[in-house]
C-alpha cells in the first residue's frame, strides 16, 4: 500500500469520527490504567459496569490499596481472571504510592514494571492518557492492519512497528482509536461490513463482502 492511499484512509476515518475516544470510562490517568488492566480478555462493557461501582468508592491508589485484594474482588468478580487482576491492581497501587508519588508514570519502561501491565496496556495509557503516539495492537487492530494491508505483519509487534512507521504523522495519535473502532464495528472478524465501510474502495482486502 502506498503512502497516498494510507493518507486518504486516515483522512476518511478522521472525517467520520473527528475526536475518537476509548470506550472505557475514566476521568484521569489512574482510572484509565486500572480499567485497561481489567480489560485484558474482557469487554469494555463488562469493565465499565465494574468500575462504575468501584470508582465512586475508590479511585486513587491509596483508596484501592485500602480495600485490599478481597475488597477489590468484590467489585470486579464479574470480569474474567478477576482473582489475578485483583492481586495485580493492589500490587500496582502499592508501587505507584511508594515509587511514583501516586502518579501514573509516563514512560513505557516504568509502566511495564507494574504488575499486570504489558506492552499493550502501556501503549493504551501512553496514547490515551498522555497523548503519545503509541499503538496498542489488539485483535481488532491486528486484523484491520493485515486485512486492509495498511500495515501487514505476522506478529503484533511487527504490526505495531509498521503502523508507527507508516501512519501519516497528522493521524498518528488518534490512529489507534480509529482502527480499534473500525475493527469492532465495521471490519468485523467473521463477516466484515464492506458495503458500509468508508474506506472500502481504498482497502486491499480481496474477499470483500456484498450487501446483505
Amino acid at each position: 500500500m502506498n503512502a497516498d492511499k494510507r493518507y486518504q484512509i486516515f483522512s476518511r476515518l478522521q472525517a467520520e469520527n473527528p475526536n475518537p475516544e476509548t470506550e472505557l470510562e475514566y476521568s484521569n490517568a489512574f482510572e484509565l490504567l486500572i480499567a485497561v488492566m481489567l480489560s485484558a480478555q474482557a469487554t469494555d462493557v463488562s469493565v465499565n459496569k465494574a468500575t462504575r461501582k468501584l470508582y465512586p468508592i475508590a479511585n486513587t491508589p491509596e483508596a484501592i490499596l485500602a480495600l485490599g485484594v478481597d475488597g477489590v474482588k468484590q467489585y470486579i468478580k464479574t470480569i474474567g481472571l478477576f482473582n489475578t487482576k485483583a492481586e495485580n491492581v493492589i500490587k500496582t497501587c502499592r508501587i505507584l504510592i511508594e515509587e511514583h508519588n501516586s502518579e501514573v508514570p509516563q514512560t513505557r519502561a516504568e509502566l511495564e514494571k507494574l504488575p499486570g501491565v504489558g506492552r499493550k496496556t502501556a501503549n493504551v495509557v501512553l496514547n490515551t492518557a498522555f497523548g503519545q503516539p503509541a499503538m496498542a495492537v489488539d485483535t481488532h487492530i491486528f486484523r484491520v492492519a493485515n486485512r486492509t494491508r495498511i500495515a501487514p505483519g505476522k506478529t503484533v509487534l511487527e504490526v505495531e512497528r509498521k503502523l508507527l512507521r507508516h501512519v501519516p504523522k497528522p493521524f498518528l495519535v488518534d490512529a489507534h482509536h480509529w482502527l480499534i473502532l473500525h475493527g469492532r464495528y465495521v471490519c468485523t472478524a467473521r463477516k466484515p461490513r464492506c458495503s458500509a465501510c468508508v474506506i472500502e474502495d481504498l482497502c486491499e482486502y480481496k474477499q470483500k463482502t456484498e450487501l446483505e
